[in-house]
């Protein structure tokens, strides 16, 4: 087991080594190097395609090994509540930061890069009633053809709450779905060895296409925006996790920190969305909280974007040289986080949900999404970054409050006593279960003995 480990290892380091080298290919050359991004999208596709799989498989073991339908409700209510208020928070935070920094101040707009702005901003744009309606998938099986991953929550809750109802009767198929699900870790577990080489692609690609210049012109915007995220992470959810669960932020994150460096080097949270319900159920947490907070919050718990959207706003109406007034700046940001609900996994929808929020509220304003599209990719990544640590961190809150989570075990996990298994990204080879893996009987008794 620790050679296993070993190599899991340096599979890491090797991801760091391919985005240096993707750096360096990028600046020494960059036309071969914009030719590698199939390489990086390549990856993030093979991701992609374990996601419904992991949701399903997770949410049904979890919805239907629970004996109480109102355990499950509860759990998704208070989820959704904590992701409206945390939203919001995101918000205002980006608001302040951005009227503090007026980092468009000062900037012009050419011809190419407002082009650039209105091809973005085609088709962005989705009305609530049709973002509803895409919940519901054509058939049964589509939600899993199409990626979507509200549709295969659904369709997952619908069979976890149709196995409960089943009683006996449906064990067979939650063992049946279990064995799927240790397959899918497996095939997702060699689908990771192919890590360094999407890394050094989607590096070098951005790098070869921007170059230096845009960074530099752009500074103000980009530093503020990370620094903003890094404050939001550190403080606002650092100070809740410590108060309401009793644990370190810095911890947590650390013991995260392969997941960050996937996000990193794709520039997207949902590469790492499979790995996160994983450790999420090592760390202790039941599987009910798990299959449904961090699906959930993949699509209604997008903090990153909240602070992004505030902040790009405010620089392009600047740029543009028409501000927005402070009743503005809140109309026309509450109906942009309403309008990115499922971007959170997908590099570059940030910016296309900039556009369409111009677009409807304030056209004149559309042309100047263009200035930021150079630098997109690496604000993307502080966005993916920022999107997966409040993910994170709502899972384990919603767990305390819900009393569906092993403190003791997250103890031991998070002091790194109970190793993850980097080779099955399950959690049977190490130990006690967590509460979720029990029986109803079995949580209860277990919780009169803490």
């Amino acid at each position: 087991m620790a050679a296993r480990r070993d190599r899991t290892h340096y599979l890491y380091l090797a991801v760091i080594g391919a985005v240096l080298l993707g750096i360096a290919v990028g600046f020494v050359a960059p036309g071969f190097a914009v030719e590698l991004k199939p390489l990086g999208t390549g990856f993030v596709n093979l991701i992609k395609m374990m996601i419904s799989p992991v949701i399903f498989c997770t949410i049904v073991l979890g919805v239907g090994s629970v004996r109480k339908a109102a355990k499950v409700g509860a759990v998704g209510g208070l989820a959704l509540g904590y992701f409206l208020v945390m939203s919001t928070v995101a918000l205002a935070i980006g608001l302040v930061v951005g009227n503090i920094l007026e980092p468009g101040s000062g900037l012009h707009l050419t011809k190419d890069l407002a082009e650039a702005g209105a091809k973005q901003a085609e088709g962005a744009s989705e009305g609530t009633a049709d973002f509803l309606l895409g919940i519901i998938p054509k058939t049964l099986v589509s939600a899993f053809t199409e990626g979507e991953v509200l549709q295969t929550l659904l369709v997952a809750l619908l069979t976890g709450f149709a196995l409960q109802a089943m009683g006996a009767a449906g064990e067979p198929v939650l063992r049946g779905i279990g064995h799927i699900q240790r397959l899918v870790f497996r095939v997702l577990a060699m689908i990771m060895w192919a890590a360094p080489v999407g890394a050094f692609g989607a590096m070098a690609a951005v790098v070869g296409a921007t170059g230096a210049a845009a960074l530099k012109s752009l500074a103000v915007i980009m530093i503020g925006f990370y620094v903003t995220c890094a404050l939001f992470v550190f403080l606002v959810l650092g100070t809740l996790l410590r108060v309401v669960a009793g644990v370190n932020i810095l911890a947590l994150l650390k013991y995260l920190g392969r997941e960050f460096l996937l996000i990193l080097s794709t520039s997207s949270s949902e590469s790492a969305l499979p790995r996160l319900i994983a450790k999420m159920e090592h760390l202790g947490v039941s599987k009910p909280v798990v299959g449904i907070t961090v699906p959930t919050g993949y699509s209604f718990n997008l903090d990153g974007t909240a602070i992004y959207l505030t902040m790009a706003s405010l620089f392009v109406a600047e740029a543009m040289g028409n501000p927005l007034s402070l009743g503005e700046q809140i109309s026309l940001l509450v109906f942009m986080i309403i309008a990115s609900k499922g971007a959170a996994g997908v590099t570059g929808a940030g910016l296309a949900t900039l556009a369409g929020g111009l677009q409807s509220h304030r056209p004149e304003l559309v042309d100047g999404v263009g200035l930021i599209v150079g630098i997109d990719r690496f604000m993307s990544e502080a966005r993916a970054l920022t999107n997966f640590a409040g993910n994170a961190v709502a899972t384990v809150l919603v767990g305390t409050w819900t009393k569906e989570i092993d403190k003791s075990r997250v103890t031991e996990v998070l002091a790194g006593r109970v190793p993850f298994d980097e080779t099955t990204l399950l959690d049977d080879a190490h130990g006690p279960q967590p509460p979720a893996q029990r029986s109803d009987e079995g949580e209860e008794k277990a919780r009169a003995g803490v």
